[in-house]
């Protein structure tokens, strides 16, 4: 069959402007669909989470802004795989496709794509596109920018997954580009919406060679802000400057420059925003909340996510049987986490995929919430419940199970010490071990880092708003975030079925098959879906709400308020 994107994607910009209903302390609105069953729903504190904000007035000279998560490494966008990175990428370099702030994805630089099979994918590609100096952008310039991702000298951190699934990328026409895959991929421009999907300009990649993406060359892309080498001081903070030329007007940049800090002490961060010293943030620190919801000088903002905490299996250990874990998620009680060390912007978990992407799945197949309902194991917090699973157990329950964490979040042991609580009343021993964040960090990626531990922490995050590539990731057999070598023949047939199907509604269905399947093993065991913290003076506004900042150019929606 012929898939033509006109049918499977929103063309409408999303910039309307949203009321506004202050409850406990953090801005909500009914402007979205609301989280069905099992436990999740919205905040303890009430409400519906936001898409976006109230949109811009007028436009601002500078906005300063702050990096939670510190300082980026690169600008390289093959490099920009974290918050950090990422968070200011999005605003220079555009992909084929964009996310929008309800999770739908809409062309963007390419204007069509067409399939046949699932395998061959063409793409035609804008002609009114130039970069920042003013040149044209080109198919070549788009082949180039993919088969990045496809060469080991470029380092790619995106190099798995979707990327692996590709066998060549061609310019087929003056402004046709074609991708043809391994297998049948019907979500192919969803993932062209992250950063496999982005271009940069080909002939400044490889003049600036080592020192691409640094301080001193910077890129060079096509987005509504620009950045100017010299711009980024280390240490302090970059400046992204308005691309008065850029192609889309209707996009063009509200505020003339963006500065964005890298302060990430949450005490100085509470201050900054308080004082208006800094007038915006996302990923609010959570001991920054308490100051914040009472600030006068601006508003703290809940929006809907694409993040959840969960503990990860290593595989081993008590925590290894799949019985245990089903025990642990009834035992814990998991609405306490989200009332006490989220301080309501979290909600109890029913998957280890958040509630909000799949509201969004809603609006392309309806029916899709009844039949999670019907599909997905109760999860919600039973001790007796869980005692019931326990007794499916196959390991030696004597042994303590070993939670790693990094040491420096002590959020974490809050919540390691919660389930702990609950694996005491089932006869178990749950030890929350810290790690130091330096070690930590290996434990994503070096199996030998994860020795000795039966599990560890994540706050993770979808890269594309639809879950059945988080699903993927997570569960396919030999998968990029499958670090305890969970493998179900029936999984991955389940999983390859939805991957393979053109049928929006039908691919909906098979995931949720799958889903089903994977929740009822849980090799991560989801703790909460987290809301969006965001805060911003109430000299600016326009900023989207949800969790679409990594990929999304936020930045551009930024000017001032009434």
């Amino acid at each position: 069959m012929k898939l033509r994107m006109e049918n499977n994607v929103k063309f409408a910009p999303i910039r309307a402007s949203i009321a506004l209903l202050a409850v406990g302390g953090l801005a909500l609105a009914g402007c979205a669909t609301g989280s069905r069953g099992g436990d999740a729903g919205s905040p303890s504190g009430g409400g519906e989470l936001l898409q976006t904000t109230p949109e811009a007035t007028a436009e601002a000279e500078t906005v300063t802004w702050n990096s939670t998560y510190g300082e980026l490494a690169s600008l390289d966008p093959v490099k920009a795989f974290n918050y950090p990175e990422n968070t200011i990428v999005s605003n220079l370099c555009e992909p084929l496709f964009e996310m929008q702030p309800d999770f739908s994805v809409q062309p963007n630089l390419a204007t069509e794509a067409n399939t046949d099979d699932g395998k061959t994918w063409v793409f035609d590609i804008r002609d009114d596109v130039t970069f920042w100096d003013g040149t044209p952008m080109t198919v070549d310039d788009v082949v180039y920018s993919i088969n990045r991702h496809l060469d080991p000298a470029e380092g790619s951190y995106w190099g798995g997954g979707v990327v692996a699934n590709i066998t060549s990328v061609e310019a087929t026409g003056e402004h046709e580009v074609t991708i043809t895959l391994e297998t049948a991929d019907y979500t192919l421009p969803s993932s062209l919406s992250t950063i496999i999907g982005v271009v940069v300009q080909q002939a400044q990649r490889e003049a600036a060679g080592e020192n691409y993406g640094n301080p001193e060359t910077g890129v060079m892309c096509t987005g509504p802000l620009k950045f100017t080498p010299g711009d980024w001081q280390q240490g302090q903070s970059i400046t992204l400057e308005r691309n008065d030329d850029y192609w889309d007007e209707e996009g063009r940049a509200m505020a003339r420059e963006v500065q964005i800090g890298f302060v990430v002490d949450p005490t100085a961060i509470a201050n900054g925003l308080g004082t208006g010293e800094i007038q915006g943030s996302y990923d609010v620190p959570l001991p920054a909340l308490s100051q914040l919801e009472t600030s006068e000088s601006g508003e703290l903002y809940a929006g809907q996510g694409m993040q959840n905490m969960a503990i990860i299996s290593t595989g081993e250990g008590v925590f290894g049987d799949p019985a245990v874990r089903r025990a642990l998620t009834r035992a814990t009680d998991r609405q306490a986490i989200a009332d006490t060390v989220y301080e309501g912007t979290g909600t109890p978990a029913r998957s280890i995929v958040p509630q909000s992407p799949w509201d969004a799945v809603e609006e392309s197949a309806p029916g899709v919430a009844e039949l999670r309902d019907e599909q997905l194991p109760d999860l919600s917090f039973d001790i007796e419940a869980a005692k019931a699973e326990l007794e499916e157990a196959e390991v030696d329950l004597s042994q303590p199970i070993k939670i790693a964490y990094p040491s420096e979040r002590s959020f974490y042991a809050d919540i390691l010490n919660e389930m702990a609580n609950g694996a005491k009343e089932l006869g178990i021993t749950l030890e929350p071990t810290g790690v130091p964040s330096a070690q930590f960090g290996a434990f994503f990626s070096d199996p030998q880092a994860r020795a000795g531990f039966d599990g560890f922490v994540t706050t993770n995050y979808l890269s594309a708003p639809d879950p059945l590539l988080h699903l993927i990731s997570v569960a396919k057999t030999g998968s990029d975030q499958n670090y305890s070598g969970f493998s179900d023949p029936a999984v991955d047939a389940a999983l390859d079925a939805a991957i393979g199907e053109s049928d929006d509604a039908e691919r909906a269905k098979l995931t949720v098959e799958a889903e089903a399947l994977i929740m009822q093993q849980q090799p991560w065991v989801p703790i909460n879906d987290l809301a969006v913290r965001m805060y911003m003076d109430e000299s600016i506004t326009g900023a989207p709400a949800s969790f679409v900042y990594l990929y999304y150019p936020w930045a551009a929606d930024l000017g001032a308020a009434a």
